[in-house]
């Protein structure tokens, strides 16, 4: 039986409908232009706050390609698709125009350091699952062990390194992102815990590459997620490859083991194990009604913030119909894989994490030592005292309101 409450419409918090309503009186009043999202315009604006000569920067003219018909392909489906609000317009006027203008500053970085794109690498951990599997918790846990390497949250969504000499910026940025966007939505906590500097997925780097996951959680563009589901993900993973490398140089952690994670893996897992054929990989594991109900509130959440209607039964459907596509493509891609493998169960965490991480690391024939242990521990409790055990009540609560409030 299906876990989706019966209100169909999500609410938004306050200060969305005032700035959505603030937004379209000056865009009446001639005091500002609507933003753009024509793909020539974007560039162009992208052009003004970044070097020229970037794109091509260590891409093949087929990567550069398929981004610009990503970029042409997401930029229709918002026009076409997506149902934006005012405010919704604006967000991602300004994250296609921040995506631009990190893609010409990397490709001027790596023309002017051709090194940092094609830094060796230690065989990374990969943790697929779906999304609300539970591989945040896993990835966090691994991350921990003094042993490994992971990928801060700040440099996920800023990839570009400061310039020699300078200082690094990028975690006061991304920490007032983080205000800005828990101002603008009081439930972002309890649906995942973030933190500037805190290990994170690499959900920036495809978004960066204009892989559709990062965008059809926040706006409903099927046609994209259709089309770029079809597609051959390789030139985003070798972007992603070399944004990983870029990172660990600049980190100087190259030669311990990276944890990697994002939900997408489980869908584009053969192109990322063709990318690392020396990684070892974690599965987790949960019950398919619970992913899906938690799919549908975290996706519902971030349309209401952008759209003009969140109508929960599509989403539920698309969050189904994703689930299965994920299911078929991860067990295709272990089918074949040979290296070492664990599985991670949801409820076995609840039960016992100790045990269960501890039966992950004899499968992937890592060392569980005590360091390792007390920083899960630590770990283990500084989630605790988060918020997102909320998620449940809190989506509940929010649900019975007007997504039009």
């Amino acid at each position: 039986m299906s876990r989706r409450p019966r209100p169909h419409l999500l609410a938004r918090g306050p200060l969305v409908g005032r700035l959505d309503r603030l937004l379209g009186r000056l865009w009446s009043a001639g005091l500002c232009q609507r933003p753009s999202l024509d793909p020539a315009q974007l560039w162009a604006k992208a052009l003004q706050q970044a070097p020229p000569a970037g794109e091509a920067g260590g891409r093949n003219a087929a990567e550069v390609a398929d981004f610009r018909a990503r970029l042409e392909r997401l930029c229709a489906a918002l026009v076409e698709e997506a149902d934006l609000t005012n405010l919704g317009r604006t967000i991602a006027h300004g994250q296609l125009v921040r995506v631009l203008r990190q893609r010409l500053q990397l490709g001027a970085l790596w023309l002017d350091r051709p090194e940092l794109p094609v830094t060796p690498l230690a065989p990374p951990i990969i943790v697929v699952g779906h999304m609300r599997g539970g591989t945040t918790r896993v990835h966090r846990l691994l991350a921990a062990d003094p042993a490994h390497a992971a990928t801060r949250f700040c440099d996920s969504w800023h990839p570009v390194p400061p310039r020699s000499g300078r200082p690094d910026l990028r975690p006061l940025w991304s920490g007032l992102s983080l205000a800005f966007a828990r101002r603008l939505d009081p439930w972002l906590d309890t649906i995942h815990p973030f933190g500037a500097t805190r290990p994170d997925e690499e959900l920036g780097w495809l978004a960066t590459a204009l892989d559709h996951c990062a965008y059809e959680a926040q706006w409903r563009i099927p046609g994209y997620s259709l089309w770029s589901e079809a597609r051959d993900p390789e030139p985003v993973y070798a972007e992603f490859a070399r944004l990983l490398a870029t990172d660990a140089a600049i980190r100087g952690n190259a030669d311990r083991t990276r944890v990697l994670k994002v939900p997408q893996f489980a869908e584009d897992l053969p192109a990322l194990l063709a990318r690392f054929p020396q990684a070892r990989v974690v599965v987790a594991r949960r019950a398919e009604e619970d992913v899906v109900a938690s799919a549908v509130s975290l996706v519902a959440n971030q349309r209401a913030l952008q759209s003009a209607s969140a109508e929960l039964g599509c989403i539920e459907a698309e969050c189904r119909r994703k689930v299965a596509l994920r299911e078929s493509r991860m067990a295709e891609a272990l089918t074949g894989f040979a290296g070492p493998l664990a599985e991670v169960d949801f409820a076995g965490l609840d039960l016992d994490w100790e045990g269960e991480i501890g039966r992950a690391y004899q499968a992937l024939g890592l060392p569980l030592t005590p360091a390792a242990l007390a920083a899960m521990r630590a770990e283990q409790g500084r989630a605790a005292r988060q918020p997102h055990h909320a998620h449940k009540a809190a989506y509940r609560s929010f649900s019975r309101r007007s997504l039009r409030a």
